[in-house]
């Protein structure tokens, strides 16, 4: 009987939870034991099925607009951001809104203002129709030009001499931007930047992670996160770009055991929406058809943010 491959499936940290998706996540959960249901959340919480499902699970209501919730009742602002339209709607509807927005997705609207104040032209890289993208340009409607490739840069019509600033979605490619800044700088030599960047250091670091388990030798990669979660697909990218496959997979179910035949090496990780439990629910299905596990951990987070003020008071 011919030797049995060995197979290692190499997990990566950090993976997972950031601290922004923590804290939006702990919003809901602290306002369904002060005053439960009904609660309602406008878009997903955070870009996860599972997520979104468990709090549906406990009488959550998701809704894609205002209108949708009942005069004076209570509205979460998902961690993606919302625009001043949105806030003045809710505050037009009576209803008691609660922000769960990143406090980095705040950074960027910060940015925004102040570039727009300035008079400066300002763009924004990121991808059309992303909730975070939608609720950035809100803050100042026509004055925002997004840019989502190089050949975007070429085609924006700025006057000569006019100052231009950029700012950039959270959750981007950290490869893919570099190659748009420099496309901007060399059409605008001066070109207003960020103090420091808007992409997140959790996107950053997850990505960072996925090239150590490339460097690793991994043959596949598998990525936990949901098709909606921005973070998690540029997770796949940046494997694929390594000329290393990768799949995006929801949970343990998603697994194409058949794609893994033959291989010895399988890396795995997961979107910053993704829980720990789907994780482990893949290493559990995995480790049935013996892949050996063997963590590698790049560098320790410990980045914590507050909940909003008036969460905090109730």
């Amino acid at each position: 009987m011919p030797e049995q491959v060995r197979k290692k499936l190499f997990t990566v940290n950090p993976r997972g939870f950031c601290a922004g998706v923590e804290r939006a996540i702990e919003v809901v959960d602290r306002l369904l034991r002060q005053q439960g249901t009904p609660l309602y959340v406008r878009k997903e919480i955070v870009h996860n099925k599972a997520v979104v499902e468990d709090f549906r699970s406990r009488g959550v209501i998701f809704v894609n607009e205002l209108e949708e919730v009942p005069h004076g009742q209570t509205v979460v602002f998902s961690a993606h951001g919302v625009s001043p339209a949105v806030r003045e709607e809710a505050a037009g509807r009576n209803l008691t809104s609660v922000d769960a927005t990143c406090p980095l997705v705040t950074k960027v609207h910060n940015e925004v203002i102040h570039h727009v104040e300035a008079e400066r032209e300002m763009v924004l890289i990121g991808h059309a129709g992303h909730d975070e993208v939608l609720g950035t340009m809100g803050e100042a409607p026509g004055r925002i030009s997004l840019v989502t490739n190089i050949e975007d840069v070429a085609k924006l019509e700025f006057e000569p001499g006019q100052n231009v600033a950029y700012a950039t979605q959270t959750t981007l490619s950290v490869d893919e931007t570099r190659g748009i800044v420099q496309a901007l700088r060399e059409r605008f030599p001066n070109l207003i930047e960020p103090e420091k960047s808007d992409i997140c250091y959790a996107t950053q670091n997850r990505q960072d992670a996925v090239k150590t388990l490339v460097e690793n030798g991994i043959q596949h990669l598998l990525v936990v996160g949901s098709s909606s979660s921005s973070n998690s697909r540029r997770l796949c990218e940046v494997a694929l770009n390594l000329n290393v496959p990768a799949t995006l997979i929801d949970g343990p179910e998603d697994i194409d055991l058949s794609v893994l035949k033959g291989l010895s090496t399988l890396g795995l990780t997961a979107g910053a929406s993704a829980p720990e439990h789907l994780v482990q629910a893949v290493v559990e299905t995995l480790a049935e058809t013996h892949w050996e596990v063997e963590e590698v951990v790049t560098l320790e987070e410990n980045v914590k943010f507050k909940l909003p003020s008036n969460l905090i008071d109730r």
